[in-house]
């Protein structure tokens, strides 16, 4: 999902980092505002980006100008809300550029755009959507399927910059998603049994949190792991 440095022609590279500037100021309202709110709670939003920035730090090489890798965003959009992870994703994203040379600088906003904005709005969305499956599975396909919709994300990205000489648009998207699906399809699935484990870690030692935030009742806790039966 990494786009490289350089890699998008500078019109494209502007347009992506344009979109994502107001979701980031946003984001750091609420994050403020939690913080605010539960100041026991920046502990595990500390750790929420630590998450994602190990996971997706985890590069394998993919499509000529991008890589495939676990997204982490799953978690921490669950936890505070996507637009939190707006930000959280852009620091890690940041520091993996200047640190990793994972991704750049001028592609920042396209990488932004796909793995902090599309992946947490795409996990919460779909993880209140699935509640009525029970938290295992709601916390499992948020995670693995926001990471695919991500990738969706940046084969868009890349087919727009880079339409083929024949068949233009379509044509380079369904290239680039094929690619992608070689790699990103079993590691979606990775994340999203591993996202599982560290809600289930959360959910035993770090349970005030999640009531909270409304994850849990005030009843004695309930592993993901054994919370398919709430839905049934």
């Amino acid at each position: 999902m990494h786009i490289a440095e350089g890699f998008l022609p500078p019109a494209w590279a502007a347009i992506w980092l344009v979109a994502v500037v107001p979701l980031f100021l946003f984001g750091l309202r609420s994050i403020a505002r939690q913080a605010r709110e539960s100041p026991q709670s920046k502990i595990t939003l500390g750790m929420s980006g630590a998450f994602a920035f190990v996971l997706s730090a985890l590069k394998l090489p993919s499509v000529t100008g991008s890589s495939s890798h676990p997204t982490g965003v799953a978690l921490g959009a669950i936890l505070f809300g996507p637009t939190a992870m707006v930000v959280l994703g852009t620091i890690v994203l940041l520091f993996q550029a200047i640190l990793l040379a994972h991704g750049g600088l001028t592609t920042l906003g396209a990488n932004v755009f796909s793995m902090a904005v599309v992946g947490p709005f795409a996990a919460y969305g779909l993880f209140r959507a699935l509640r009525g499956l029970g938290l295992a599975w709601a916390v499992f396909l948020a995670a693995a399927l926001s990471n695919w919709l991500s990738y969706v994300t940046t084969a868009l990205q890349l087919a727009l910059a880079w339409p083929a000489a024949t068949g233009g648009f379509a044509e380079s998207f369904i290239k680039f998603l094929g690619i992608f699906a070689i790699t990103q399809v079993p590691l979606a699935i990775g994340e999203g049994i591993l996202t599982v484990v560290v809600f289930n870690l959360l959910v035993e030692h770090n349970r005030d949190v999640l009531v909270e935030r409304g994850l849990l009742p005030v009843a004695a806790p309930t592993p993901a792991t054994g919370a398919a039966a709430e839905g049934s």
